[in-house]
């Protein structure tokens, strides 16, 4: 490989695949291989005159779209670094994700260039789906782009998760990791064609660190900006899709989705589910009415967006209460507080060795040093090996929960929440939930007993500072909160009480 990877197989997927459409958006409008890689080439040329090449970084703060990858690959072609600011964020979380990264240059459009320092240097992107004017403002027309010779440590992306206080963390990785995804996920071959659904925030892991090895599968990427219940399945009915993708949260409402018994779905072979465990209810709800296997997929933006699976052939034990056990090129162990590693059935923290591991956190060598020991990642959650060898989660070492897939940090929201003033005090915890796997309850302390706050009141006040997942999703109003030993909050306590008000006990 003589140069950055995506600039390689951007290129080659063009040779090979030609006119064949590599992004389909949902009106119809398509970019072919060789446009993808011609449009590129000119951002690549523009970024180059703006300065940008090997140490610089972008940021993208725009739609999953067209403009968003061609905006990457042009990034990746200079040898500069990409950020993606998730589009669901709000003007606060995106300020934040700017301090964290400190672009060179960030490309945004209207909607969402709120939260941006004026300080910063920012290009405004109009929205266009002519394939000649994508990113028409940056397109070095009969520019060259730099001769930028390959280096397989150098940043290329950084995808954003979050840090125990919801505060922003750049996991960032390199042309090593996105071989080793490639040969991870694919063996590493070439494709020749198909259709796959691009489901998530091209800002997610899953569409940074595995774009690599999507366009080298030669397949027509479908957009969904905003995924709906409807058109996945609209998709799948009309491409006879093999595989079905997403999020617990996701599975469950493509089922609860009107008339879904009457379409015909026989195409779906497999239902790969990621991001934590799915209830053992829906799991088998799927497999009987989908007609095909399920696998659960635990793994986690820091991992590179690989790690353990169930086997699609799995028995019920496996496929109802695990998360499986490594995938071929993954290790894992579970390991006690001084990282040793424990017995089977003992319960510790969850160790990960991949070669797909980020490289750290951007900016943060402290967080760096914490996560990655020896060539290990500590995912902080909590886990025991069963006697057949499966992996079992049994919770997390921090108070992050996971809301139809977005990861939930109560501390965070707990700052917004606090400082209505009708909340005396707030805690938010987990309540387990058929549909989104969990919900926030915002247990609170009312500053007047007799005109405590309503989840409205709660929701509009945190509206503009919180993205509508982090939201919660019931109140509970109390005397006060309970307090543990050393006098702080009892988290376990109240979480517990809402897992027991699901279950009756």
């Amino acid at each position: 490989m003589n140069r950055p990877l995506l600039a390689e197989t951007v290129a080659e997927a063009a040779r090979r695949f030609g006119n064949r459409a590599a992004f389909q958006l949902a009106d119809g409008t398509e970019l072919s291989y060789r446009e993808l890689d011609r449009a590129s080439d000119e951002v690549a040329a523009g970024l180059a005159g703006r300065g940008l090449g090997p140490g610089s970084v972008l940021l993208l703060s725009l739609p999953s779209g067209l403009e968003y990858a061609v905006g990457y690959l042009a990034a990746a072609k200079v040898g500069a670094a990409t950020a993606g600011a998730n589009p669901r964020l709000r003007a606060r979380e995106r300020a934040l994700i700017v301090e964290a990264v400190d672009p060179d240059l960030i490309l945004a459009n209207d909607a969402l260039s709120d939260g941006i320092p004026e300080d910063c240097r920012v290009e405004l992107v109009d929205n266009s789906t002519d394939p000649t004017q994508l990113l028409a403002g940056l397109r070095g027309h009969g520019g060259v782009v730099p001769a930028v010779p390959a280096d397989p440590d150098r940043p290329t992306c950084i995808c954003f998760t979050s840090g125990t206080t919801g505060d922003p963390r750049g996991a960032w990785f390199t042309d090593r990791q996105l071989v080793a995804i490639h040969a991870l996920d694919t063996g590493g071959a070439w494709g020749s064609g198909g259709h796959m659904v691009s489901g998530t925030a091209f800002a997610h892991v899953g569409v940074m660190t595995k774009l690599g090895w999507q366009l080298a599968s030669g397949a027509t990427i479908h957009v969904m900006d905003r995924w709906t219940a409807s058109g996945l399945l609209d998709l799948v009915e009309r491409y006879r899709l093999p595989a079905v993708n997403g999020v617990a949260a996701q599975i469950s409402l493509l089922m609860q989705e009107p008339g879904f018994d009457d379409r015909d779905l026989s195409c779906v072979r497999s239902i790969v589910v990621g991001a934590g465990p799915s209830p053992p209810a829906l799991v088998i709800e799927a497999r009987e009415r989908f007609g095909a296997a399920y696998s659960i997929r635990y793994s986690s933006t820091e991992s590179g967006g690989t790690g353990l699976g169930t086997a699609l052939d799995a028995d019920d034990d496996e496929a109802l209460y695990t998360v499986g056990r490594p995938r071929p090129g993954v290790a894992a162990e579970v390991r006690d507080g001084d990282s040793q590693t424990l017995t089977d059935g003992e319960v510790g923290e969850l160790w990960l060795q991949t070669p797909s591991a980020m490289s750290g956190y951007w900016n943060d060598p402290g967080g760096s040093t914490e996560a990655l020991v020896d060539g290990w990642l500590r995912t902080g959650d909590l886990a025991h090996v069963d006697d057949a060898g499966c992996f079992r989660l049994a919770g997390r070492v921090k108070e992050m929960y996971i809301r139809g897939g977005y990861n939930v940090y109560p501390l965070e929201v707990e700052a917004v929440l606090g400082t209505h003033p009708a909340v005396a005090q707030v805690a938010v915890v987990p309540r387990p939930d058929s549909t989104m796997g969990e919900i926030g309850v915002a247990v609170i302390v009312p500053a007047d007993p007799d005109h405590p706050p309503t989840l409205h009141d709660l929701i509009a006040h945190g509206h503009d500072d919180l993205s509508g997942y982090k939201l919660p999703g019931a109140v509970r109003i109390v005397d006060r909160l309970p307090l543990n030993a050393g006098d702080k909050l009892d988290r376990r306590t109240l979480a517990a009480h809402e897992a027991r008000s699901q279950t009756g006990d």
